[in-house]
């Protein structure tokens, strides 16, 4: 073959070697591109599979915190309720303190004057005794009065 006569053909022969050039170069391309989708398909298998456990792990950690949070939850519930027992438990002692002293202990003080007087009545049972006594002493001293002046008169 004769080399190129014009221009054209010269850069129509260096074009087709260029080609050529890039075909060769994307043959080559070729088996490193299939490497690359296997390899890529690959990753992709092992990428799912770690998803997967991920996912598994995902769903352990959710059920735990889940757990965690309804103990927590339990746990401050019950503190409160002893605490609102606790509460409850004073406020009605200091309610029935507040009746006692309000509403029963001047009932009770009214009931219990009578009732004290006759315990002292019954404590010292001569006083009645002394006092009719000396009620009697006084009519006899009067009626004795009396007679002595009464009939002078």
């Amino acid at each position: 073959m004769n080399g190129p006569t014009t221009a054209r053909e010269a850069l129509l022969a260096e074009l087709i070697g260029d080609v050529a050039q890039l075909i060769k170069r994307m043959e080559t391309l070729t088996p490193l591109m299939d490497e690359s989708r296997q390899a890529l398909a690959h990753s992709s298998v092992q990428l799912s599979s770690q998803v997967a456990a991920f996912e598994i792990r995902m769903a352990a950690i959710t059920e735990n915190a889940k757990i965690q949070a309804v103990r927590h939850i339990t746990h401050r519930t019950e503190e409160l309720a002893q605490r609102t027992r606790e509460e409850q438990t004073r406020a009605m002692a200091e309610s029935a303190r507040d009746l006692f002293r309000t509403e029963l202990t001047p009932a009770l003080q009214r009931l219990a004057m009578p009732l004290q007087h006759l315990v002292d009545r019954l404590a010292h049972p001569w006083q009645s005794w002394l006092t009719h006594a000396a009620t009697a002493a006084v009519a006899a001293a009067a009626t004795w009065l009396l007679a002595l002046y009464g009939g002078f008169g």
